[in-house]
């Protein structure tokens, strides 16, 4: 009887053991000693995207010995190629990481991106670019960090109208009381550059401001294309341009470059861009840009990181504030002009 007893014990002892194994095999119990955490970005040599990447380099750097976890991690650039971005998120599966980050070269691929996290029960923090709703909504695990757009293209519009309103002399050129005006737009495609170069114009069409286009294309985020752009339009209209709205800094900077190199304009347009990077900022205090609008790199990257400790340990995002239907994290924008560059120029 004795000896039928040991042999249940060390049975029962086995298929525990067994269990706890399986469940370890499975990741459903994972190990807190280290959370990893992997962010594959669609180009390292894009300012803004980089900036949000160095930020994040520093929480972690900060904030990792308020854990009792190490945390890894591990930051890839995709260059642009929608291939190189799946194999660095096989590369983050394959290697077991607690969470993937990825910032889209291509939003029509994020559903195969998705579909590979999913089955190999990983969370994916989707920032900057954000998928289709339709694709956000294929998994439980999937999230979202980026900005508002619509309020920066509104707070660009404010920016724009201030200027026009107070010194229509300086930038009515023709005197017709209507904005004449150039866009130049970020990636085709991409919902912050068609939500931006909506609003904008449409909030100042509000406002009661008459507008019209003389040109507009994509200059795809690119300070370069920009400038080569404005060149050829202010080859093509001179004078009569008043306004450059630009989906973000860099392609502003492209702008003015285009300008200032050009001796033929009389009177330099009103050029307003979103980001709020340094050179921006430096190009407002220098009475060469007129605006911009902050798109919080270090807010964006400080929600990646919480949402990925989180989401890391299968806690909840209940304590974590704002967040839009418990997957969009949503930054506000800050509108910065001569008037108070001074506060965020560091």
């Amino acid at each position: 009887m004795i000896k039928c007893k040991k042999i249940f014990n060390m049975l029962s002892l086995i298929i525990i053991s067994t269990l706890v194994v399986g469940c370890a095999k499975d990741g459903k119990l994972k190990s807190k000693e280290e959370i990893k955490i992997g962010v594959t970005l669609y180009k390292q040599d894009d300012v803004f995207i980089s900036t949000i990447s160095s930020n994040l380099e520093e929480i972690v750097k900060k904030n990792g010995s308020n854990y009792d976890f190490k945390i890894l991690l591990e930051t890839l650039d995709a260059k642009g190629s929608t291939l190189n971005q799946g194999n660095q998120v096989d590369k983050f599966i394959n290697q077991d990481y607690d969470v993937i980050c990825v910032n889209l070269v291509d939003r029509t691929a994020a559903a195969t991106i998705i579909d590979k996290v999913k089955y190999a029960d990983i969370p994916i923090i989707f920032f900057n670019r954000e998928p289709v709703e339709e694709d956000m909504n294929r998994w439980n695990k999937v999230y979202y960090v980026g900005a508002q757009a619509e309020q920066s293209a509104r707070l660009q519009a404010d920016i724009v109208a201030e200027q026009w309103n107070s010194n229509k002399e300086l930038y009515d050129k023709n005197k017709d009381g209507i904005i004449q005006y150039v866009m130049l737009e970020g990636e085709p495609g991409h919902q912050d550059s068609l939500i931006r170069t909506e609003y904008c114009i449409k909030s100042l069409n509000e406002k009661g401001i008459q507008l019209e286009k003389l040109a507009d294309d994509s200059a795809n985020w690119q300070s370069d294309q920009a400038n080569s752009k404005m060149t050829q339009w202010i080859k093509e209209f001179g004078d009569k341009i008043e306004v450059v709205f630009s989906n973000n800094d860099g392609m502003a900077l492209g702008a003015i470059h285009a300008i200032n190199s050009n001796s033929d304009l009389i009177r330099k347009p009103i050029v307003v861009g979103v980001d709020g990077i340094k050179e921006a900022m430096e190009s407002i205090k220098n009475k060469e840009m007129n605006g911009t609008v902050i798109s919080d790199s270090v807010a964006q990257a400080e929600a990646i990181f919480e949402i990925a400790i989180d989401v890391a340990q299968g806690k909840s995002l209940e304590d974590i504030s704002d967040m839009e239907k418990e997957k969009y994290k949503k930054i506000p924008h800050t509108k910065v002009t001569i008037n108070n560059v001074d506060k965020y120029l560091k």
